[in-house]
């Protein structure tokens, strides 16, 4: 009894820590998000609320993460695909 109640604690924080990290990783790595901050990030240069030079840094960073994350799914669909093949 006592264990659990010592235990119950540690494994909500571990818990809420996993969920935590799977949003980051979809803020992250998510294609259709990138996608989005994207338009936003054009939205927002063409209507002149930032600078071509933040827009040009941002842009990038975000296509270096689209990059990743289309790299990952590849991995991704590849390893499947040598699942089903095996």
């Amino acid at each position: 009894m006592l264990h659990k109640l010592v235990t119950a604690p540690l494994k909500l924080v571990k818990t809420v820590g996993e969920k935590v990290q799977e949003e980051v990783d979809k803020e992250r790595y998510d294609l259709p998000t990138i996608q989005k901050k994207l338009a936003q990030l054009q939205m927002s240069f063409e209507l002149g609320e930032i600078s071509q030079e933040e827009y040009e840094q941002k842009e990038e960073a975000l296509l270096e993460r689209y990059e990743a994350a289309k790299r990952e799914e590849l991995e991704q669909w590849e390893e499947l695909t040598k699942q089903r093949n095996e």
